[in-house]
């Protein structure tokens, strides 16, 4: 199915084809493949505006995940316009019924964020592709609301990183490493 990628911000610089590519990649990994997913790249004021109403903390931050499949201890209760498919556990790939619900949910990066956070000797397209795989855990029902719950969502980003390391040629290492 497919990836809509939006570049919505002009803050920083961003090439979209090396970003699809790696989301592509990502998706194949993932097994997530024939779902459709929506990624949203954003600037910091958009980033803060999205992240207060969703989550009424008036700050910008790298990712927002929006899942289109209900998840079992969800962070939000965003409104839905009809009731959710399936309730979904930690890395469950959903099981549609009808055609139009192969798709996984938004993703909101924070490509300003995240290019300010970067260090010297990162690059900034691994650093979104670490990000992007998070909030596409957050899509399959990972959370870190607890230690439980973040070793359950590092060992699957440290899964899927390695491979995706290993398809892209580089060292890509989780988001949520040392959170708890």
């Amino acid at each position: 199915m497919s990836l809509v990628l939006r570049d919505l911000q002009r803050a920083v610089p961003l090439r979209r084809a090396p970003l699809r590519g790696r989301l592509q990649a990502l998706r194949s990994v993932l097994g997530v493949r024939r779902f459709d997913l929506g990624v949203v790249c954003v600037d910091n004021e958009r980033m803060r505006r999205v992240n207060r109403r969703y989550r009424r903390k008036d700050v910008p931050t790298d990712v927002l995940a929006f899942p289109f499949h209900e998840v079992r201890s969800a962070l939000l209760a965003l409104p839905a316009c009809r009731p959710p498919v399936e309730n979904l556990k930690a890395g469950e790939i959903p099981q549609p019924e009808f055609p139009d619900d192969y798709n996984l949910g938004d993703i909101f990066l924070g490509v300003e964020y995240i290019f300010q956070q970067c260090k010297e000797d990162e690059d900034y397209y691994d650093i979104l592709t670490v990000t992007a795989t998070h909030g596409l855990c957050h899509l399959l029902g990972f959370t870190h609301s607890t230690e439980a719950e973040w070793q359950k969502m590092y060992q699957k980003e440290k899964q899927v990183l390695e491979e995706l390391s290993r398809r892209v040629g580089t060292r890509l290492q989780p988001l949520s490493r040392g959170l708890f």
